[in-house]
């Protein structure tokens, strides 16, 4: 028994010496970061074209008077781009704390 709390306190001491480690950027952290901004771009776009394609396709069903499922296609759109623009807020919430 006194070997493992020996063992204990010696890894507890260690990890105790280690102090607060600077952050740094790990290896491709360039193209990492590149590849982040396409796809946001990527994310801003096809919201776009959704919002454009529902909102055609609303005034399409309210010309032709058939059902209205369009709606239910702005919502998402809309609520898909709030969860996209809001992602890079919520992470910075939740890594930066």
């Amino acid at each position: 028994m006194s070997v493992i709390l020996t063992t204990v306190q010696d890894t507890v001491t260690t990890l105790a010496q280690v102090g607060n480690p600077t952050p740094e950027a790990p290896p491709l952290a360039d193209k990492i970061m590149l590849f982040v901004r396409y796809a946001t771009w990527f994310a801003i776009l096809s919201g776009i074209l959704s919002i454009i394609y529902a909102g055609g396709r609303f005034a399409w069903e309210k010309w032709s008077g058939s059902g209205m499922e369009s709606p239910k296609m702005v919502a998402g759109a809309m609520i898909g781009g709030a969860v996209a623009t809001s992602a890079g807020t919520i992470m910075n919430a939740v890594i930066g704390a």
